[in-house]
């Protein structure tokens, strides 16, 4: 198991920009994929982002060209840098990393994209 401590959420306006963090417990280099799920009121946890141990990323749909993950081995840490938020992307963004056999989530930080 790993512990992922995610921070950087908050009410930010359309078109606005936020930076999340996730740092892990232990070094990134032993997990096989980390990456970013959200999850509105109402709808299920989807993913929006991540990024394997290897370096290959994936984005959903939704938010290609505007968001963009990234690392760092000595933080030990994984970024999404949300850029042209709109209120649709307002929910709880998860952190979740896979190593293989198990798999471990963060708590949670709330984004709301409002005016």
């Amino acid at each position: 198991q790993v512990q992922l401590v995610e921070s950087g959420g908050g009410l930010v306006q359309p078109g606005g920009s936020l930076r999340l963090s996730c740092t892990a417990s232990r070094s990134i280099f032993d997990i096989n994929v980390m990456g970013w799920f959200r999850q509105a009121p109402g709808k299920q946890r989807e993913l929006v982002a991540s990024i394997t141990v290897g370096g290959t990323t994936t984005h959903a749909d939704s938010v290609k060209e505007r968001f963009t993950i990234s690392r760092s081995f000595a933080k030990n840490a994984v970024y999404l840098q949300m850029n042209s938020l709109k209120p649709e992307d307002t929910a709880v963004y998860y952190c979740n990393a896979k190593v293989i056999g198990t798999e471990s989530w963060g708590q949670g930080t709330q984004v709301t994209v409002s005016s």
